[in-house]
């Protein structure tokens, strides 16, 4: 029971000795270092989107009273209020991360799709309105271009040299909460989507919320491996 005893204070007292994050070391990576270096090219995307009002398929003409058709639109139509707009403004939320010093970031094709203004925001809360200069729908990966001074970079990697069991980060605005950072694992290389082969998916358990679309999926040697596209 002494032996033991002392054999327990033993590994107590190494362990009070060792260095601040010596033990962190031995277990979980610390993605300090990697989120200071790169949270602030991660950007926060706002877009305004137009899309049909609920039970409007088209804009009712204005028909004079003294006009034939007056009581055929009256009919089956009824009165049409003054104003009504037949389309109806909506907004989506979405990641992205700058690329270049030229201001080219990548995001999500499904998180500018058919929008009608993309604001960009960046992490010391300067607002860009960006320009969409190309998307691919297949690869749901659209390319966006905002005109600003010092603005922060990433740097990208190759993904090809990703392997299952190795630790990924996430940095993005899950929900509208900007930069929120979760960790995990590469589950699986190559995945596809039903009926879609077109590009090879990585798979990880990394926590994406809706939000999270367009950021970045980092190696940990903090370059860009990935661009988070399905839940």
């Amino acid at each position: 029971m002494l032996r033991s005893r002392i054999t327990f204070l033993a590994v107590l007292l190494a362990a009070a000795l060792l260095p601040p994050g010596a033990a962190a070391a031995r277990g979980l990576p610390d993605f300090t270092d990697l989120v200071e270096e790169n949270a602030a090219a991660v950007v926060n995307i706002s877009t305004t989107l137009r899309s049909r009002a609920q039970g409007e398929q088209f804009r009712i003409p204005d028909v004079p009273e003294n006009s034939p058709f007056y009581e055929f639109f009256k009919k089956f139509f009824g009165q049409i209020p003054e104003g009504i707009q037949p389309y109806e403004e909506r907004s989506s939320l979405g990641s992205g991360f700058i690329i270049s010093k030229e201001g080219y970031v990548i995001t999500n094709n499904h998180v500018v799709a058919e929008a009608e203004e993309v604001v960009v925001r960046l992490n010391d809360r300067r607002e860009f309105v960006a320009k969409i200069v190309g998307t691919d729908e297949r690869s749901d990966i659209a390319l966006l271009k905002i005109e600003g001074e010092n603005l922060p970079t990433v740097r990208l990697g190759d993904s090809s040299r990703l392997k299952v069991g190795e630790w990924v980060l996430a940095i993005g605005s899950p929900f509208g909460f900007e930069h929120s950072v979760t960790a995990g694992i590469v589950s699986a290389i190559g995945r596809s989507l039903p009926n879609e082969n077109y590009v090879p998916f990585i798979q990880t358990d990394v926590a994406i919320n809706p939000g999270n679309s367009g950021g970045p999926l980092f190696h940990l040697d903090g370059e860009v491996g990935g661009v988070h596209s399905e839940i």
